[in-house]
């Protein structure tokens, strides 16, 4: 059983997460992890394994792109088993080739004490989180 509200699961995911990516912001991101958390790119089965390894993930997607945006959002919260399933739109350009690549993409996220254990990403195209 979660101590924290439907409401917390919500704000975590859109405006801690998802705006700390949108927004390059990567103590924003990571304040989301709990050191030992494993983040796996499910379409492209990859995986980051650890607060380094999702970091570094963060540090190429940030570095790779000029802009990033999701948005959309549609969430299934399961306070009793801590975790959030959210449906989003994602729209990112490129830096190399100042292309507009658009997803439609699904993340299931997990917590324990208010923050991300496991992090699965399904993505409609490309792996972007190499």
């Amino acid at each position: 059983m979660s101590d924290y509200p439907y409401e917390y699961y919500i704000d975590i995911v859109t405006k801690r997460y998802f705006h700390g990516v949108d927004h390059f912001d990567m103590d924003m991101v990571m304040d989301c992890f709990h050191k030992d958390a494993v983040l796996k790119e499910m379409t492209s089965d990859t995986t980051h394994d650890g607060y380094g390894a999702i970091a570094k993930m963060f540090t190429e997607l940030f570095s790779a792109h000029s802009r990033i945006w999701h948005g959309n959002f549609v969430h299934t919260a399961d306070i009793q088993q801590q975790s959030i399933c959210s449906q989003f739109s994602v729209e990112v350009t490129s830096k190399e080739t100042s292309e507009l690549l658009r997803y439609e993409n699904c993340n299931r996220f997990y917590l324990e004490n208010g923050k991300f254990t496991r992090v699965f990403v399904y993505m409609s195209g490309e792996n972007l989180l190499k």
